[in-house]
């Protein structure tokens, strides 16, 4: 965490930041901002299938007590108006989501949203773009492949303990990456760099029979699921029997892809949008890089600093929003 902190130059003095209280690998973000020097950090908390709000409570303080930032935490079960006046930052994530616009519209003029990934990622039922139009506040965020960063170098290694957790080696397995994003590069290095035999396709449509021991599922989610019937369908027509069919990112059919005698993993369904897998399951580093960077690109536009390809900062786009 204080390498994250001096690798980014994340400087949060004098500001005042509304996130989560969670567990496990995600208790570091309010501890994060409070390191980097902010005034005040309210941290919203409620009990969920990762722990109870009592946990979230015990793992940040656990955290911020040695580091000598515990003074400047509060942990919230419920969010006031008089908070939401006083925030200059509000970071997207979990327990907070989704950001409404009755929220939004008690937010100070000059605040930040922190989106916590790319912009591109952007997912329209995290929060009320809408409302931040209306209101002029800039949704930012984060450049993962900034070398401060560097989220994307662990995609590779994420889809490689995906496939080791279902049960095959990666090593000289014949596995079609489904990709059609930024995922594409990190993921195909990832997976070919221990041996496995990868052809990548941008659409499921796109995919020819052959022995394939694995389909990785990365297309970017829609309103309906990526693999659906006639996907699964297609997929079980190129591949053998049991072939594994993985989710990284994108929805997927699991009944009609089980129907089609497909295997799928994960095994159960995860949120709509959502990963298939927990950077966290890695360890921890991949969150602290990614929660610091996204604290560092708000607090670069709250400052006034401007937008660049190359900067930490990337803007959700108001377009065709009124």
């Amino acid at each position: 965490m204080k390498l994250a902190v001096a690798d980014t130059g994340l400087d949060m003095s004098g500001m005042t930041v509304l996130t989560e209280a969670a567990t496990g690998a995600y208790a570091v973000t309010p501890v994060l901002a409070a390191m980097a020097g902010a005034k005040h950090v309210y941290a919203f908390t409620r009990s969920g299938r990762h722990g109870t709000a009592s946990d979230a409570k015990r793992e940040i303080f656990e955290l911020a007590a040695p580091l000598g930032v515990a003074d400047r935490i509060e942990i919230l079960e419920k969010i006031s108006p008089e908070v939401l006046h006083n925030v200059d930052i509000v970071t997207n994530s979990g327990h907070l989501r989704p950001l409404t616009a009755e929220l939004i519209d008690q937010l100070r003029g000059d605040a930040v949203i922190a989106l916590m990934f790319e912009a591109w990622e952007f997912r329209r039922e995290d929060l009320d773009i809408e409302a931040c139009a209306r209101r002029k506040i800039p949704v930012v965020g984060v450049n993962e492949r900034h070398p401060a960063v560097d989220v994307f170098s662990f995609l590779g290694p994420l889809a490689v303990k995906q496939l080791h957790d279902c049960g095959l080696a990666v090593l000289g397995n014949r596995i079609g990456l489904l990709c059609d994003n930024d995922f594409l590069a990190p993921l195909h290095n990832g997976l070919a760099s221990l041996g496995a035999n990868v052809k990548t396709f941008n659409s499921v449509a796109a995919v020819h029979p052959g022995a394939w021991d694995a389909f990785v599922v990365a297309l970017q989610p829609a309103d309906t699921p990526r693999v659906g019937q006639a996907e699964a369908a297609h997929l079980a027509a190129c591949a053998p029997a049991g072939a594994v069919v993985v989710q990284f990112w994108g929805d997927i059919d699991r009944a009609v892809l089980a129907a089609n005698g497909l295997a799928v993993w994960p095994t159960q369904s995860v949120g709509q949008g959502h990963m298939g897998i927990l950077l966290s399951e890695i360890g921890p580093e991949p969150i602290v890089r990614l929660q610091t960077g996204g604290l560092r690109a708000a607090e670069w536009v709250r400052r006034g600093g401007a937008v660049t390809r190359d900067g930490f900062a990337q803007l959700v786009p108001w377009q065709g929003v009124t």
